[in-house]
């Protein structure tokens, strides 16, 4: 049991963690039953009613303000996207870059992230890629801004080696120097704590089929409400703030909404909000620090089983610059991935090798079975180079 929670208790609302060792959640995390009844809520309401969408409206809208209280903002700070790309392009796409500009950002980050604001390069913004190394922070960008410098995008946790960035001194940064900062959080909502006051970006993105548990179709976007001049590249009626009664489009009423909902076009993946709604009431009630702690402490076990065994662990090692749940082993996944799957055990191939990602129903016994799987083809510290 975690000295956290009560992991068994949390552990039988994921059955399909029963029928294998799921150490993938940095992928996709298995359904719970508090999230599938929420989408079976939905379904049969459709199905017996055609869908009472006034009552479907009014849940979106809990939804966001449970999203909010989440992240510490307001309700009209927030938007609902369809995933952490589109949240990076609106993000990208809504910063007053001209040609000459430059965005930095880290070489070998999440490429959805990097491609939204490479796209800027046909307007003649200059993206200029900052190394990738265990520590980054603000002293890492501090070198490469200049005057033509207006924006930093990144991630808050690596997907491919758990590096945790320290965001905080980059925004602190950012707001000395007048710089939008854009923050990728997809790989920490959920398990590592999220203020997006205390990090003080522009907008952050993420979506909410990883550590919030959600099914794929749906995004999230933060915007700081003060900065007005953030206008979306993209318009619907849904996005202004005097919707036409008649529904007639005018030109001089194209005014965008003062709420975050001026990034979004309606019609909202309702059964994946219905979704979050659950699933955010779920990770509340156990709590992001206490599920962050819990996969530190399985995160010390599997590095010190490993360390036993002679096999590296790609990336940083040290709990203030590592993600609690993202441990990338280095074995070569050609090589590797069939035997895991052979023995059920779920996990990811990375550029640098097999992914562990944890979540808030994994236990010291998955480790251990995991290092069991490793250990069944022979390989030791002898084998092994460290």
């Amino acid at each position: 049991m975690s000295r956290h929670y009560d992991v068994d208790a949390v552990r039988k609302e994921f059955p399909a963690v029963e029928r294998m060792v799921y150490l993938d959640s940095g992928f996709q995390t298995p359904l719970a039953r508090p999230v599938k009844a929420a989408i079976e809520l939905f379904l049969r309401e459709g199905f017996e009613t055609a869908g009472p969408k006034s009552i479907w409206l009014d849940r979106v809208e809990q939804t966001r303000a449970k999203v909010a209280r989440f992240l510490g903002v307001t309700a009209d700070e927030i938007a609902f996207t369809k995933n952490t790309s589109e949240s990076m392009n609106i993000a990208a796409n809504a910063l007053p870059l001209q040609a000459g500009d430059n965005v930095l950002m880290i070489h070998g980050d999440h490429p959805n992230n990097a491609y939204a604001f490479l796209n800027l390069q046909r307007k003649g913004v200059e993206i200029r890629f900052i190394p990738m190394t265990d520590v980054v922070d603000a002293d890492s960008f501090a070198p490469f801004i200049d005057e033509r410098t207006r924006a930093i995008s990144m991630s808050h946790v690596t997907f491919h080696a758990g590096h945790r960035f320290d965001i905080e001194s980059v925004g602190a940064m950012c707001v000395r120097n007048k710089l939008h900062f854009v923050v990728d959080v997809m790989q920490a909502i959920g398990v590592v704590p999220v203020d997006a006051k205390a990090i003080g970006a522009s907008f952050i993105g993420s979506g909410s089929h990883k550590g919030l548990l959600v099914p794929q179709g749906l995004g999230l976007l933060y915007w700081d409400k003060t900065l007005k001049e953030l206008e979306p590249t993209y318009l619907a009626a849904a996005s202004l703030a005097e919707i036409p009664s008649d529904l007639i489009a005018r030109a001089d009423g194209m005014a965008p909404s003062p709420a975050a909902r001026r990034f979004e076009l309606g019609n909202f993946n309702l059964p994946a909000v219905h979704a979050l709604g659950a699933s955010l009431d779920m990770i509340e009630q156990i709590g992001v620090q206490n599920i962050q702690n819990h996969c530190f402490d399985l995160g010390d076990h599997l590095i010190a089983r490993l360390d036993e065994l002679g096999v590296r662990l790609v990336g940083p090692r040290e709990r203030k610059h590592r993600a609690p749940h993202i441990y990338v082993i280095a074995l070569p996944a050609a090589d590797w991935l069939g035997h895991f799957e052979e023995n059920d055990v779920r996990v990811s191939p990375e550029r640098d090798g097999i992914r562990v990602s944890l979540g808030m129903f994994n236990t010291a016994t998955d480790i251990d079975r995991l290092i069991d799987v490793i250990r069944r083809r022979g390989l030791g510290r002898p084998s092994v180079a460290a």
